[in-house]
């Protein structure tokens, strides 16, 4: 049978989607589609075309369903979208259900060898979908590739109809694989002379569609691709980290294998042929954070980076950070859950956990990027506040902005020195008379701390202590301790990065979001917009919270909290904090490994006004 072309909607209507869609290809993880989804992304995004795209794939090595989703818009717009019109549905078990979730006038690429198969039962019954079959197993056979490699070229086919179908320029997607295979000719010939045969099959056979098209633009020059792991890595190198434990966890492992790529490309030592900067894969999770508590007592940079699972083995070692006011920097690259539960889905379900953890009356301050940019920021951020607060400071960031490729402006170089905080040296004693390791001479909780052989030594106590690092079990050193902690907590306040807001005049509803989930905030202010509903919208950037969000909440009647996570846990730390507007603080939260959407956002908001 030959692809079915069935007359769809939008086609009778004439219009014309341009620069403004989605693409969903669905396959079988460990099948090499991410090379083939990665092309199509960089080559969008060379063409100047807004982009950006999310990997859903399983939790496990091979086998299991993967979706890669590509959406362009025109409008700048980098939030999932819900609907999805090109789909490319390379995997038999699930493309019944994928066929179906297709929009109204969509298309479809398949390959044209299930027609036959009767064990795939392949079925494009649906009339307002067009229906584009391309010879993939014999193209990925021809190819020359080996035998074990045909899976992995197979790909190219569907990357070469989208060339055609939609209007990619052909040499953009040539330059794309010269960067992935880093010039390797071989695997770039290989690939690329599969892309010209499907483009060229797509061309003779049906035609660009009519419908779904992408022509060049310029709203992406200037600007870079990157993931939030390489981001964060990439920022601790600039930031002087030198110290990096770690253990594989997914989604972090690319945060340290990143750290590792950029210390020997930018902090090589040719005298002695090694880098600056030391990575140790730990034992365990445990261990890790031990080790980078080690170093940062020693004076160094440190950091690690894990997810929830680790988070939690890790407890103990960062009760000892905040007592004993160690600097160390843990990234926290969220997850669903446990290895049990979805450990490669989207949530934010770590932020109670960041910012009590550890044992007893412990309150951390936690970093909450929503970009590029603050992942790289926050990357060199996080140890200059460290320092400063002699503390362990959490960076959350999640799968989404962590593994996914984002638009970004180029990264700017730290204008500001590094902030090494209070630390005194023996002649700084000698001058002013007198150490106490826990006092709190300046009023904003931060004693003055030596590094070692650098000052007298005292005891980094996590136990009872009092202000000159003496173990105490007397009550009133304890708690004097823990209103010094307090104090420090409360200039931490004033010191992290604070909230950014945009304001719509005569807004009387305010919203509030973090991290992620301001993809899809930032573009349901437009359409709330849209819809004739007027907010003001804070996005929170650390915690401990400050004063800004507090008069944010007691400037509006309505505040609706968006949060990617089922309890939702931001509402839970704004009442704690402001219990006097508890009331007026209104949880628009959702949890299913899917990253929010405009429209999820904008209607729930409308549901709850109405």
């Amino acid at each position: 049978m030959c692809a079915l072309n069935v007359q769809v909607e939008s086609q009778t209507t004439g219009k014309v989607m341009l620069n403004d869609f989605s693409i969903v290809a669905a396959t079988v993880n460990g099948s090499g589609s991410q090379t083939a989804n990665a092309t199509l992304v960089r080559a969008l995004f060379k063409m100047g075309i807004p982009v950006n795209g999310k990997n859903l794939f399983p939790s496990n090595i091979q086998g299991l369903p993967t979706w890669y989703t590509i959406r362009a818009s025109k409008d700048g717009y980098i939030a999932r979208r819900e609907d999805y019109h090109v789909l490319v549905v390379m995997n038999p078990v699930t493309q019944m259900d994928d066929i179906q979730k297709l929009a109204p006038g969509g298309i479809c690429v398949y390959p044209e060898e299930w027609e036959k198969d009767r064990k795939i039962a392949f079925q494009p019954t649906r009339t307002d979908v067009t229906f584009y079959g391309m010879p993939v197993e014999q193209m990925a056979k021809e190819s020359g590739a080996d035998a074990g490699l045909r899976d992995y070229v197979a790909n190219m086919v569907y990357v070469g109809a989208l060339t055609t179908l939609l209007g990619i320029e052909i040499e953009e997607i040539k330059k794309a694989l010269e960067h992935h295979f880093n010039g390797k000719k071989k695997a770039i010939d290989l690939n690329y002379g599969v892309v010209e045969k499907a483009a060229a099959y797509a061309l003779e056979k049906y035609g660009p569609n009519p419908t779904f098209r992408v022509e060049r633009m310029n709203a992406t020059v200037g600007k870079v691709m990157i993931e939030g792991n390489a981001a964060g890595a990439l920022g601790a190198v600039f930031g002087g980290a030198t110290v990096c434990a770690w253990y594989p966890i997914t989604p972090a492992t690319s945060f340290a294998d990143n750290l590792k790529d950029y210390a020997n490309e930018l902090r090589w030592n040719a005298e002695k042929g090694e880098t600056t900067l030391a990575i140790v894969q730990a034992e365990d999770e445990l261990a890790a954070l031990g080790m980078v508590i080690g170093a940062g007592w020693m004076g160094a940079r440190a950091l690690t980076s894990t997810s929830g699972p680790g988070i939690s083995l890790m407890s103990e070692f960062a009760g000892l950070s905040y007592f004993a006011e160690v600097p160390a920097v843990i990234w926290d690259v969220q997850r669903m859950g446990p290895s049990t539960g979805l450990p490669t889905r989207i949530a934010q379900g770590d932020v109670i956990k960041a910012y009590f953890l550890g044992h007893g009356d412990s309150r951390h301050v936690v970093l909450l990027p929503g970009s590029m940019q603050e992942c790289f920021e926050f990357g060199w951020r996080a140890h200059d506040l460290a320092d400063r607060l002699q503390t362990l400071i959490l960076v959350l960031s999640d799968l989404d902005l962590g593994m996914n490729l984002w638009m970004t402006d180029p990264f700017v170089y730290p204008d500001e020195p590094m902030d090494r905080g209070k630390v005194k040296t023996w002649d700084d004693i000698k001058k002013n008379g007198g150490f106490g390791r826990y006092k709190d001479v300046d009023g904003d909780g931060i004693g003055y701390r030596t590094f070692p052989g650098q000052g007298p030594a005292y005891f980094s106590r996590g136990t009872g202590h009092n202000e000159n690092a003496i173990y105490s079990e007397r009550p009133d050193d304890w708690e004097n301790n823990l209103k010094r902690l307090e104090r420090k907590h409360n200039t931490a306040r004033k010191i992290v990065p604070q909230p950014i807001t945009r304001t719509t005049e005569g807004a009387e509803i305010g919203v509030i979001a973090y991290g992620s989930t301001d993809a899809g905030m930032s573009e349901a202010f437009d359409k709330l917009a849209q819809r004739g509903i007027k907010v003001d919208y804070q996005r929170v950037r650390a915690l401990p919270l400050g004063e800004q969000t507090r008069d944010f909440i007691a400037n509006h009647k309505r505040i609706y909290v968006v949060e990617n996570n089922f309890n939702a846990q931001m509402v839970e730390m704004m009442r704690i904090d402001y219990p006097e507007f508890a009331n007026k603080i209104v949880a628009v939260n959702k949890c299913d490994g899917l990253p929010l959407t405009a429209r999820w956002i904008t209607e729930s908001i409308i549901e709850k006004e109405s």
